[in-house]
């Protein structure tokens, strides 16, 4: 039998759409989107995977661990953070001015508090934003002992500050579920035993005064830079 000159074409398989490759950079993104999405506790390996349409095997190459995620997560955060190069006639003012820049940077990102909890951020930003911190301490003549713990000290005050903030936010509570609680706190003070807690009663008003502001924080890191300054050696 003669063959057919006729060959029929195969019609062309559609291209598959090019992948984005996947990259450390695309992960901490996907792990940030979740964390401010859904909380820090939504934030696992196999859930950043499903966000970028992979399997969790594919992101082992790329980050070890979830410990590792959550060293870079805050290392990316680090990275906004826009602290003050040292002045050493204005030092106290910038030691205060970089806490409440770091504080903002936490706010922005809901629940990363949790992933700093116990760590050392040990990020190239981390690193440069303790970098920072110290320059402004010795910049104000601060003892080296002194300048090395307080650049422990702060971040803990700042993360408890941040992670109170977002188990407040995760309640959803509203202003005025803010102030019924107060209201229910300085209530309790009031109604205890005045031959016990004379002081607790007295200053009922004064403990509950400045929740939901930035006054707490605003003493605490008065505190902190009163007590460093403090410190520092007479010329």
């Amino acid at each position: 039998m003669s063959q057919s000159p006729w060959q029929p074409i195969t019609p062309a398989k559609p291209a598959r759409a090019s992948r984005e490759p996947l990259t450390r950079e695309r992960i901490v993104d996907a792990a940030l989107g979740v964390l401010v999405e859904e909380g820090y506790e939504a934030v696992s390996m196999r859930k950043v995977a499903q966000v970028l349409g992979t399997g969790p095997a594919s992101l082992y190459a790329h980050v070890a661990n979830k410990k590792e995620l959550d060293q870079l997560m805050l290392d990316r955060a680090a990275a906004d953070m826009r602290l003050p190069e040292a002045d050493p006639e204005r030092w106290q003012e910038q030691l205060k001015a970089a806490m409440s820049e770091v504080l903002r940077v936490m706010r922005s990102y809901p629940g990363l508090a949790r992933a700093a909890i116990g760590q050392v951020p040990l990020g190239e930003s981390a690193m440069l934003t303790t970098e920072r911190f110290l320059a402004i301490l010795k910049a104000g003549r601060v003892p080296d002992q002194a300048a090395a713990w307080a650049v422990d000290l702060i971040p803990l005050f700042i993360v408890a500050t941040a992670f109170e903030e977002s188990v407040q936010g995760a309640a959803e509570y509203t202003p005025e579920d803010l102030e019924g609680f107060v209201e229910q706190l300085r209530s309790y003070f009031g109604s205890l035993d005045p031959a016990r807690f004379p002081i607790t009663i007295a200053l009922a008003g004064a403990m509950t005064t400045g929740a939901g502001g930035d006054e707490r924080f605003e003493f605490g890191a008065q505190v902190i830079v009163a007590g460093l300054a403090s410190m520092v050696p007479a010329d």
